[in-house]
């Protein structure tokens, strides 16, 4: 990848991750990837996190910088508007030659405005990809499900026609469901479990989190597993195992691995059932077109055909539906960060 593509970068600024991808002069996606980022553990975090992206992603002098962000949200930070601040000033130290920052409906900011306006900043990188499918589909739900929560995005009549704009907005409509497939803790995707016969209520405790489901379903890519484990320990299906059976007060030598994996299964279902019903809540209070597509994107896009089947609706790939070139590395997965890019681009 020569540095003279590179005419427009992309960031999405997470809690857990950091993702950046890279546009040419003609608006075309160059490439995408994502960063774990740990920035509830330290704000340094996220300086390590931009210069790895960055060094395997260089840019050109020229290239403009256009954010989005969740990361604000981290528990290192007082509150959102110091997390924004802090956020906009460490891309500030990459010293960009333009840094545009994305407000939602405030369209884009510099980062001075940005820090002045940061309820405006806050959590907007749904608004950014919604924005961009609105504009290639008249009818649709956007369904982006990621590491650790699920956006859902109803488009109506070529506009987002979202409900909420804050988290607690969505929260209450369904438009957020903080549940995902890697980092969402097994206690909080259901009360109980169907196991050996019995309803068995879960030890409420960090023991293992869906991302020991998607391994033992073998649906969990390599290149998203990049956060550890509950206990630490290795990410093997005997160890994910292991981990799962002490939600049940089990251990994992009493049954052999294909009870185990039986039992992800059952996680799996019990997952996707609760965003089945947010998608229900969301296509309740907007009047999307039955004909209309599940839009998918996120690490567990591969849960999207299932949901579409339940919801009797046919889907597509956001990499599919903005025409990225073949071999574009993680399109989907880097959905917001694309999409701020080519927002950016054409503002």
């Amino acid at each position: 990848m020569a540095q003279s593509e590179i005419r427009q970068i992309g960031w999405d600024i997470g809690g857990a991750h950091v993702k950046v991808a890279a546009l040419d002069a003609s608006g075309r996606l160059v490439a995408a990837l994502q960063v774990p980022c740990q920035l509830w553990r330290s704000v340094d975090r996220l300086d390590l996190a931009l210069d790895e992206a960055l060094a395997a992603l260089p840019a050109a002098p020229e290239a403009s910088h256009a954010a989005t962000m969740t990361g604000e949200l981290a528990d290192v930070f007082s509150d959102r508007p110091e997390g924004v601040r802090c956020i906009v000033a460490a891309l500030q130290r990459r010293k960009p030659v333009r840094l545009q920052v994305y407000a939602g409906d405030n369209g884009f900011l510099d980062p001075q405005q940005a820090a002045a306006d940061p309820d405006s900043v806050a959590s907007a990188n749904w608004l950014a990809t919604a924005s961009v499918v609105a504009g290639r589909t008249r009818e649709a739900l956007l369904v982006d499900i990621g590491s650790t929560t699920t956006d859902l995005v109803a488009i109506h009549c070529g506009h987002v026609a979202a409900v909420g704009r804050n988290d607690f907005e969505r929260l209450v409509v369904g438009e957020l469901v903080y549940s995902g497939i890697v980092r969402t803790p097994l206690m909080a995707v259901t009360d109980t479990i169907e196991f050996e016969g019995s309803r068995v209520a879960l030890m409420a405790e960090h023991f293992a989190t869906t991302a020991d489901v998607y391994r033992l379903t073998g649906e969990l890519d390599e290149r998203y597993d990049q956060h550890a484990s509950a206990d630490g320990a290795e990410k093997t299906p005997q160890a994910s195992a292991r981990r799962i059976a002490r939600m049940v007060g089990r251990d994992a030598r009493e049954r052999p691995l294909a009870d185990w994996c039986a039992l992800a299964a059952s996680f799996r279902a019990a997952q996707l059932e609760r965003i089945r019903r947010a998608a229900l809540q969301v296509l309740s209070h907007a009047a999307v077109d039955p004909g209309g597509m599940l839009v998918c994107a996120g690490s567990g896009a591969f849960l999207v055909p299932e949901l579409a089947r339940a919801l009797a609706r046919d889907h597509i790939g956001f990499a599919d539906l903005i025409g990225c070139p073949p071999g574009a590395a993680d399109p989907g997965v880097c959905a917001p960060a694309i999409a701020v890019a080519m927002l950016a681009q054409h503002a």
